[in-house]
């Protein structure tokens, strides 16, 4: 087999795996602490003095490491299994959220977005391979749940960590932001039959399967479609969550009051999660991107223009409706098109590209947000979605993968 010509994943026996519904929940408490820590870490930076551009490299630690090891790490997984790699990054998000509840300093900051940063990326490529790994129909389904809890977990986290910064202190909000993982462990324990009779079951075919560089899966043409479309839209959604709260306090908004506006964000990705089985039946998955892009660079225009909660909100909800509509059919398209046996490197080399936008995005934008105020920051992303979406603006029609 040719690897620059390589079957595509869907063409793989499929992997039963029974606890999808589970996994989905232990994804779900520890991205509560990624997305809780992301904001506990940038309100307590700014709570210590530390300037814009010091918050911005902190919040870009949360996708430094994981940018450098992501497709490393679905490498490995896709040669050693899923289990320990689940354990693994399920105790560094325990780790990572509990040293700045120990010892609360810049220091502690630090390994909090590293730990959790580090962990989350581990869990999260495991857990797309697994979820990844069945027929089209189911893997779609399991994609939806996957998409819903972690809305979910995205409302809840910054809602819990605002709440809890204003109540009882950045030092007891990173003791509660701790419980979500910690709770995730218990449920991995639970897995763990299951998620051996996995490893057992893909281990024949991650031993036969020649690997040439991560590069190589970047010549697939529906593939690098995928992966641009998920950076650009990455992007939006992580500009939104670090220019927010930036945004909240030059005005004068509360941590609970930031930790709602990102909330009704989530919300809006939840809701839209929910009513995505009818809109896919009716709408494809290119259609669903380009109408986002479009709403998502009005609501970028608009944003700075107002301080009203009664504004915000609306905004932020609308957004959160654009943005949310797109991840599960990606994530489908992702395996469909990804090479038998390198789903996991698949899942790492997609990672990579959103942790990079993660880095640059909050260090580019701190260091101008220093220099020119907080609004052009919005504005500036707004003519970046404009351009990707242009160069998208024609996507191939064998892009579309075709139908169960």
């Amino acid at each position: 087999m040719s690897t620059n010509a390589p079957s595509p994943s869907s063409t793989a026996p499929a992997t039963e795996f029974t606890g999808a519904g589970m996994l989905c929940l232990v994804a779900m408490l520890n991205h509560v602490a990624l997305t809780g820590g992301r904001i506990t870490v940038s309100l307590t930076a700014l709570q210590l003095g530390l300037s814009t551009f010091i918050v911005g490299g902190l919040v870009a630690l949360f996708a430094v490491i994981p940018m450098l090891m992501s497709v490393r790490a679905g490498q490995w997984i896709d040669r050693i299994g899923v289990r320990r790699p689940l354990n693994l990054g399920n105790a560094l998000v325990v780790i990572g959220t509990v040293i700045p509840f120990l010892v609360h300093d810049e220091l502690a900051l630090l390994f909090a977005a590293f730990g959790i940063g580090i962990g989350f990326m581990l869990h999260q490529v495991a857990t797309q391979d697994v979820l990844g790994h069945a027929e089209p129909t189911r893997r779609l389904r399991n994609f939806s749940w996957l998409s819903l809890t972690l809305a979910a977990s995205g409302f809840s986290g910054p809602l819990i960590a605002g709440l809890a910064i204003d109540h009882v202190g950045s030092r007891m909000a990173f003791g509660i932001l701790t419980l979500g993982p910690l709770l995730a462990l218990a449920g991995l324990r639970r897995l763990q039959p299951a998620l051996r009779a996995v490893d057992t079951a893909m281990e024949p075919a991650a031993r036969q399967v020649m690997r040439p560089r991560a590069t190589e899966l970047l010549k697939l043409p529906p593939l690098r479609r995928v992966l641009m479309v998920n950076t650009i839209l990455s992007g939006a959604w992580d500009t939104h969550l670090f220019v927010v709260p930036l945004y909240g306090v030059a005005i004068g908004l509360s941590a609970t009051t930031i930790g709602t506006i990102l909330a009704t964000f989530a919300l809006g990705t939840f809701l839209i999660r929910l009513a995505l089985p009818v809109i896919q039946k009716r709408v494809t998955s290119w259609t669903l991107v380009r109408v986002s892009t479009v709403i998502a660079v009005l609501v970028f225009l608009l944003y700075p223009w107002f301080s009203s909660l009664t504004v915000l909100m609306p905004l932020s909800f609308v957004l959160g409706l654009a943005l949310g509509s797109c991840q599960p059919s990606m994530l489908s398209l992702l395996h469909q098109h990804t090479p038998h046996g390198r789903a996991a490197e698949a899942v790492g080399l997609r990672l990579a590209l959103i942790n990079a936008s993660q880095v640059s995005l909050p260090l580019a934008f701190g260091a101008l947000g220093a220099i020119v105020g907080i609004a052009p920051l919005f504005w500036a992303y707004a003519t970046a979605l404009s351009v990707g979406g242009w160069a998208n603006r024609n996507p191939p029609q064998d892009a579309e993968p075709p139908s169960p």
